[in-house]
């Protein structure tokens, strides 16, 4: 289970999340300053330092966190292929907005003077994507080890436990606030879920990532019916599929696309056949389908 194709193909605001959270750490750790990016109950109620609030949402406090924080976010881009860039900016600025809310009230009942009482990192938004990790992505294969139940899934949890544990209770209560906010996101609290930005936000994303080739394939000109390549791209010729033509065969990047979300091969398949090779469309109808 690997989220996917491999890089940011179809994912171009978890592309520029993940970018944005190593530029951020790498910046603070060169100037050794990663260690004062915690939250605690002076910085925000007593100096006002509202400014930690917004870095504590991209820049990890240590190396260890970095890895397994960029590996989860990496992984979470399969929520962005379901859901579409759209939805995702909303389930981002949701996630890490309750639950630096959550974090807040945390600060303000516990009045510790402990420095750095919050660890800082996306701990909202990574925990927050283990709900819908948990309850939308189903378990593809299943294997044992000395006797113990594993499967492909236990990996994501394995490392989402790390990271967790990484600094002891100073992440374990961002990584709980991130919980709470991703389980009141798929109770659609307030009808979050319906929620969406302007078109130009998300495109925004697309244009701030960088150009990767990693995972992405060079779009290729698209042919009519009889494979000829159209000469004229000003002209969009339309034509209508006699009924006699039989379904095209799905192509096998969008079939390896749909199993490596956790489905079937051959309800990928015959989704894909049904939605005309729309890998969006398939991925919403096996949703669908598997929640009847």
């Amino acid at each position: 289970m690997n989220g996917g194709p491999s890089g940011f193909s179809n994912a171009p605001v978890a592309k520029a999340f993940v970018i944005a959270s190593a530029i951020f750490t790498v910046f603070f750790g060169i100037r050794g300053r990663s260690s004062k990016l915690g939250l605690s109950y002076q910085d925000i109620f007593e100096k006002f330092r509202i400014w930690k609030l917004i870095l504590s949402i991209f820049a990890f406090s240590s190396t260890p966190e970095l890895m397994f924080g960029l590996y989860l976010l990496y992984y979470f881009r399969v929520f962005e292929r379901q859901i579409g860039s759209n939805k995702y900016s909303v389930f981002i600025l949701f996630s890490t907005t309750v639950s630096l809310l959550l974090e807040t009230v945390l600060l303000s009942l516990l009045k510790d003077p402990t420095a750095n009482l919050l660890t800082s990192g996306p701990y909202g938004l990574i925990f927050a994507s283990f709900v819908p990790f948990y309850f939308d992505i189903p378990v593809s294969t299943r294997f044992h080890v000395f006797g113990v139940h594993f499967s492909d899934k236990s990996f994501i949890y394995l490392a989402g436990l790390q990271l967790l544990l990484s600094s002891w209770k100073r992440s374990i209560f961002p990584g709980v606030c991130g919980i709470l906010a991703g389980s009141l996101y798929r109770l659609n609290f307030l009808g979050i879920r319906k929620a969406k930005f302007p078109e130009f936000v998300s495109s925004f994303f697309s244009r701030l990532s960088f150009p990767s080739s990693i995972g992405s394939s060079p779009r290729t000109p698209s042919r009519n019916v009889l494979g000829s390549v159209s000469t004229h791209p000003g002209r969009q010729t339309e034509r209508s599929f006699p009924a006699s033509i039989p379904p095209l065969e799905p192509p096998e990047e969008a079939i390896a696309t749909l199993v490596s979300m956790g489905f079937d091969r051959n309800a990928a398949r015959q989704a894909l056949v049904q939605t005309r090779n729309d890998v969006n469309a398939a991925t919403n109808a096996l949703l669908e389908a598997q929640s009847h």
